[in-house]
């Protein structure tokens, strides 16, 4: 497998091209094998779904070349076609490289994000404070949708640089403002680099509650600062975390888990309308991008893919229905956490998640807060609250 820049073959080692003049074989999309008129012997075009291609190369008893763009193990086939069969790779310039010397930016501290034939969902938390970003593209995803992207989420602090058609006939690399970017057409083929022009830092752990836009005028309907922290601790989230928030009301936990899961996904559900509409602008504000929809768990919960944590801030008065769902299709090892408000709840939950096999404990918080009174100060509790934590077997 040979990596191959859109300068074609002369971008090559002499020791590639022989190799690729005295194969039988050629792999490669059309536009690389448009790079060898001359080869005259077989050529097998990727096209498609790889199953078919790679059965016919397992087969193959000929010597052949298989030709992907910039480096194969670079959000390319060779980590796929390396497992299958008995490859040689020899990588070319990635576009990312490319792009960078174009820039002349150094580039061992960027994170490097593709967004080619993926959906851009998730990405604000994902880059929200790097200081640094590579992003591969597509013709959806494209610099000016990213731009507009990025605008609606208040992160104007990035500039741009578009690196197009790199290495070929047409290549063009230029800055922009985001507003610029969105602005711009371009060329299909590109690289953008994004780049702080001012430090912003990641909100920390624990958002104050007076900065979630709530239900007005009955504020309130918001787990607590305090308590939030507590349940996202118990809900052992990692960074590639598959979470549920149930009853999401302002977001303010789905928010949270979010920002620790940034490369893992986040799904609410909220039966209020108007609290669903507070969510999204919440998303906003706080700078995550995660799926939030209309509904009344169970119902629609089949569309979220298997979690490893489920958060639950109210139940509806469905809860065994609930549960047993919410247990089935919780991941092994994965946690269930519930706020519960009354006795009689708590009660119910710990025999219905004992009896779906599940290790359960419970931590009671009873939290008070400092307010001044004159010139004294005195202590305002807030709710108690049980915290009901199941963690599910490993099957």
């Amino acid at each position: 497998m040979i990596g191959i820049g859109d300068n074609g073959a002369e971008g090559l080692l002499p020791q590639y091209t022989q190799w690729i003049n005295e194969c039988d074989v050629l792999v490669g999309g059309e536009r690389h094998l448009q790079f060898f008129p001359e080869f005259k012997k077989e050529k097998k075009v990727i096209k498609g779904g790889l199953s078919a291609l790679t059965a016919e190369l397992q087969q193959e008893t000929q010597n052949a070349v298989i030709l992907v763009s910039g480096d194969p193990l670079f959000y390319g086939l060779g980590s796929v076609l390396a497992k299958k069969l008995p490859l040689e790779i020899y990588p070319y310039t990635s576009s990312v490289q490319l792009a960078f010397s174009k820039m002349k930016e150094s580039w061992q501290d960027a994170y490097i994000v593709s967004l080619h034939g993926r959906s851009i969902k998730g990405f604000a938390q994902r880059i929200d404070g790097r200081k640094k970003i590579a992003v591969l593209t597509d013709e959806t995803n494209s610099p000016q949708a990213i731009a507009k992207y990025l605008k609606r989420f208040g992160m104007t602090e990035y500039d741009a640089f578009v690196a197009e058609n790199l290495q070929g006939k047409n290549e063009r690399c230029r800055s922009f403002t985001l507003d610029e970017m969105e602005q711009t057409s371009f060329f299909p083929l590109n690289v953008v680099i994004l780049k702080q022009r001012e430090l912003v830092e990641r909100t920390p752990l624990g958002i104050p509650d007076n900065a979630f836009f709530q239900r007005k005028p009955d504020k309130g309907l918001i787990t607590k600062r305090e308590i939030r922290t507590l349940c996202l601790q118990e809900l052992g989230l990692k960074e590639n975390s598959i979470v549920w928030d149930i009853g999401t009301c302002t977001g303010s936990v789905a928010i949270e888990a979010a920002k620790i899961a940034r490369e893992g996904a986040v799904y609410a559900i909220e039966k209020n309308e108007g609290d669903l509409e507070n969510c999204l602008e919440n998303q906003l504000k706080h700078r995550t991008d995660f799926v939030a929809v209309l509904g009344k768990a169970p119902d629609r919960l089949e569309e979220f893919p298997d979690p490893h944590a489920i958060f639950i801030g109210g139940n509806g008065g469905n809860m065994e229905h609930l549960l047993q769902t919410c247990i089935s299709r919780l991941q092994p090892n994965g946690r269930l956490v519930m706020n519960i408000a009354t006795i009689e709840n708590l009660a119910e939950a710990l025999r219905h998640l004992k009896a779906l096999g599940c290790e359960v404990s419970i931590l009671q918080a009873q939290i008070s807060k400092s307010k001044p009174i004159l010139n004294l100060t005195r202590f305002e509790p807030l709710n108690p609250i049980y915290i009901v934590t199941a963690k599910k077997g490993n099957e």
